[in-house]
């Protein structure tokens, strides 16, 4: 590897008369690329940054294309925005041209001038842009990183190979106004042997669905706002997914703020969703992709793009917990506060600032109880309608501010197994899979009212001789399984809850 370039230059002389002597050093560029590729872009993430310039271009059709063809697989991503001009090509092809500091038109999507280079960076090893505007002139460059690395210089090639020109002709007819972005040589195809295998043709294509899925939660203001973005996946049009389901009758939504942040207006608002069972056939689809438990939270919008889809923000005290799955937060984050909350180059994570960081853990603590309403009225009707038909294996309940779970002694087989009966055995394996089969996860979830302090503690009740036999019984089960009374002692040291308690196991 090259190492970075440097020349000596005459001394500089500041304002108030200081003589300064530097250097230049400009970055090795292999090494500059290597950093790129180590964003931690997904595919869905990087096509979806790719995106970005699509809309800034005002673009109202993207179509995205997976090709597959073994070594020779591509990638593109194709618009009818305004095109550029050679040197606006050349400028959006280079890395870091505008800075996060400077001013951007109202659809500008971007913010660091490198969302084009690192997304297509982290996938492939050439990217080729060609791009016409109103002259009707076609411009295209290349990125080629093995020339790159090669020369060890910032070589932006004139055109691409034949190959690739067929493909953009083909995508971007004589006379049409747009641009295409192109991925070749893919990394994580790089190794294939021939189009003919399967296995990778399979993974190729198995990108499709979860960029569908990403895209369509991303862009949903601009899949189904009045100035509407078409985008297309192979050809199949991308739905949009709103995860406040706006129009349906079962929403709460709660009242939107709109929170002044350092000379700037944040609007946020909270909704929460009906129980999965009011929505019948529409529940998979709200609970988004990942489900339920990963889409709850705040959603981050920037100009009407979405950063985070479903984050707690790091706020004190709030975790993921199925109780708030139906609690939902937007907040719409003006493009000119992106230092002040932190927006990465991928445009996939914030940080709020101190000064909004209080109303967010008020509204979002209002969202949540109200969400874990919801689900706790549903629980008690389901538990009032069932409890004369079935006799459950475990009883819990709230005594005292503690969360008590403990086994029914009353079951039939639990009464069976105490009784010691002729057939002990089998009915010991059956209890411990009824046992390990129907943990009270649903009554656990319902009864908390705190992420942590009234977590059940073990023989929190309970005598220090009731602990003695139990952990007894354990100790004679590992003599009578073949350790020594030393080695049977240690292991009942470590096992919980016995590694919080004093006893006859921690004897030498």
């Amino acid at each position: 590897m090259a190492a970075p370039s440097t020349r000596e230059t005459t001394p500089l002389v500041t304002g108030d008369g200081l003589t300064l002597d530097y250097d230049i050093v400009n970055p090795d560029p292999a090494g500059t690329i290597t950093s790129l590729r180590s964003f931690g872009y997904t595919v869905e993430a990087a096509i979806a940054d790719l995106i970005d310039n699509s809309v800034a271009a005002q673009a109202r059709a993207v179509d995205v294309y997976f090709t597959w063809d073994g070594p020779a697989s591509w990638v593109a991503v194709v618009d009818d925005g305004t095109g550029m001009e050679t040197d606006q090509l050349v400028s959006a092809m280079t890395v870091a041209a505008r800075g996060s500091y400077d001013s951007r038109a109202d659809g500008d999507l971007g913010r660091f001038g490198m969302g084009l280079k690192s997304a297509s960076f982290s996938q492939a090893e050439r990217l080729t842009v060609a791009s016409r505007s109103g002259s009707g002139v076609m411009s295209i460059r290349t990125w080629n990183l093995s020339v790159v690395a090669k020369t060890a210089e910032w070589r932006l090639l004139h055109d691409a190979d034949d190959s690739t020109c067929a493909v953009i002709e083909r995508l971007l007819p004589e006379g049409v106004r747009g641009t295409v972005v192109m991925w070749r040589d893919l990394h994580r195809f790089s190794g294939i042997g021939t189009a003919a295998d399967a296995q990778a043709q399979q993974q190729f294509y198995a990108e499709v669905g979860r960029v569908e899925e990403h895209l369509g939660m991303v862009f949903t203001r601009f899949l189904s706002g009045s100035n509407r973005v078409t985008i297309t996946v192979n050809g199949s049009p991308v739905p949009p997914w709103d995860p406040f389901l706006g129009g349906h009758p079962g929403v709460q939504a709660l009242q939107v703020e709109q929170i002044p942040v350092d000379g700037h207006m944040v609007r946020v608002g909270a909704f929460i969703l009906p129980h999965p069972r009011r929505l019948e056939n529409l529940a998979t689809k709200a609970a988004g992709p990942g489900g339920w438990l990963e889409r709850q939270g705040f959603y981050v919008y920037r100009r009407n793009r979405l950063i985070l889809p479903g984050d707690w923000l790091g706020i004190k005290g709030f975790r993921r917990d199925e109780r708030y799955n139906l609690a939902r937060v937007a907040v719409d984050v003006p493009a000119e506060a992106d230092a002040d909350w932190a927006v990465d180059v991928r445009k996939s994570s914030a940080v709020p600032p101190v000064g909004i960081r209080r109303h967010l853990q008020r509204i979002g603590t209002a969202a949540r109880s109200r969400a874990a309403e919801v689900l706790s009225h549903r629980g008690r009707i389901a538990a009032r309608q069932h409890a004369a038909e079935f006799t459950y294996a475990w009883n819990v309940d709230r005594r005292d501010g503690q969360i008590r779970c403990r086994i029914n002694r009353n079951h039939p087989l639990v009464r069976e197994v105490l009784k010691g009966g002729p057939d002990v055995i089998s009915d010991t394996k059956a209890l411990v899979r009824l046992l390990e089969e129907t943990i009270p996860v649903a009554a656990l979830r319902l009864m908390h009212e705190a992420d942590a302090a009234d977590d059940p503690e073990p023989f929190l009740d309970s005598a220090p001789d009731e602990v003695r036999e139990v952990a007894d019984r354990i100790f004679r089960a590992l003599v009578g399984q073949g350790q020594t009374p030393g080695e049977a002692r240690k292991r009942v040291a470590l096992m919980p809850p016995f590694d919080q308690y004093e006893g006859f196991w921690r004897q030498p």
